[in-house]
């Protein structure tokens, strides 16, 4: 994002934007895929390996390619708010992956997860004190004095925690309930990253042309209505093909929201300072996601243990009555202990082979209902993120950004 800043001047980012959204389509349609085939056909640790040559290929595309761009003087390395920034973050990252192994209680002896949390938004708060103190800060806080700058922080975040909470479930939907292989799965989202990769250059044209304001709310609308659709259409009998119309939707959606959010947040942003803002958009998009990650892990197990003992409860009846009392207690257990019940496991339930065939049927119905208003929870915060944009500033064509710069 900074040399794209850097080099495309405001009223022709859109389209570069766009292309880069569209390589991003590409990249997130081949990536589940391949990771699919090579979890499939391979061994699991090679989705770790196949990052070196990649990572080469990189390295050796930057050194030869990437224009040598420099502000024109030297920086001074900000090394304590590196250490702040990053002493925070990880103390609120990991009491928020962390927070539901625990039971968001104690760690050990005086530490808890809720005390990491108050440790790491102390040291946040120091850091921006500090910042605000600098005369070159690792985050220039004036960036967030731009309106369109930090609502498209916001609604990054949003997108993040929205996309978190729908693939999330999703995911493990099609893989533990409609037993789908890990590469199966990956094809099934193909078509919404196929769809995606041709939208966001198209996006960011107009973005240029008309203003990324009402495409970015259309993308995240399509985007969070396409999500909806595919949670209120699967079934424990649906196929790969059953998501193909919402996939496509959804497609369309994120290909509408990638090139005009980052166009217009980045639109004012100096190249000497594009660097720093550009890893703001991407720090808050990674905190998004990791939110989302956490609550769409705490919201999936709350319903799936209040599902598993109702639909245990509802099938019982048809049990021996010695077994009855086992079934159900060992889906309570199964609930409280997280996502360990699925094809090929029993979530402790130890029943005779016959009885196996309820087992599965519990838990597939049980999933299929509390997968619905997780799903429903990113795609409401995706409709915050639709809000957000009305604090976008009107008047982001190609014409106003060229008067902008002739009046400055």
């Amino acid at each position: 994002m900074a040399f794209i800043t850097a080099l495309f001047p405001a009223n022709r980012r859109g389209a570069a934007f766009g292309v880069f959204g569209g390589v991003i389509g590409l990249a997130t349609a081949v990536g589940p895929t391949l990771g699919g085939l090579i979890v499939t056909y391979a061994n699991w640790r090679w989705i770790f390996f196949i990052n070196l040559p990649v990572g080469l290929i990189a390295l050796l595309g930057t050194a030869y390619l990437v224009p040598d761009l420099r502000p024109g003087r030297r920086h001074r390395l900000d090394l304590v708010g590196v250490g702040l920034a990053s002493a925070a973050l990880l103390a609120i990252v990991y009491a928020l992956i962390e927070g539901q192994r625990y039971a968001w209680g104690v760690i050990t002896g005086l530490v808890s997860i809720p005390a990491v949390l108050v440790v790491g938004a102390v040291l946040l708060a120091v850091f921006f004190l500090w910042e605000s103190r600098q005369a070159e800060p690792l985050v220039p806080l004036k960036l967030f004095r731009d309106a369109d700058f930090s609502a498209g922080n916001g609604i990054g975040a949003a997108v993040a925690f929205g996309m978190q909470a729908i693939f999330i479930p999703m995911t493990i939907f099609t893989q533990s309930v409609l037993g789908m292989s890990a590469l199966v799965s990956g094809l099934t989202f193909f078509p919404m990253s196929l769809v995606s990769m041709f939208a966001a250059p198209l996006a960011g044209r107009y973005t240029d042309r008309v203003g990324g304001r009402r495409i970015l709310m259309a993308g995240l609308l399509l985007f969070g209505g396409g999500s909806l659709w595919a949670s209120r259409i699967a079934a424990i009998t649906s196929s790969q093909w059953t998501f193909l119309p919402a996939m496509v939707v959804m497609g369309a959606g994120l290909g509408l929201t990638m090139a005009p959010l980052t166009t217009v947040a980045m639109r004012r942003i100096q190249p000497a300072v594009a660097g720093a803002a550009s890893s703001m958009l991407n720090t808050t998009r990674q905190l998004g996601a990791v939110i989302g990650a956490a609550m769409v892990g705490a919201v999936l197990q709350n319903r799936l243990a209040v599902h598993l003992d109702e639909q245990a409860r509802a099938v019982a009846p048809q049990l021996p009555a010695q077994f009855r009392r086992a079934f159900i207690d060992g889906f309570a257990n199964a609930g409280k202990s997280g996502l360990q019940v699925g094809v090929g496991q029993s979530g402790g339930v130890h029943l005779p082979a016959a009885v196996q065939g309820l087992v599965t049927l519990v838990f597939d119905n049980a999933y299929l209902a509390a997968m619905r208003p997780t799903v429903a929870v990113g795609v409401a915060v995706l409709l915050l993120g639709a809000a957000a944009a009305l604090a976008l500033e009107r008047g982001h064509s190609a014409e106003t950004l060229v008067e902008e710069q002739i009046a400055a």
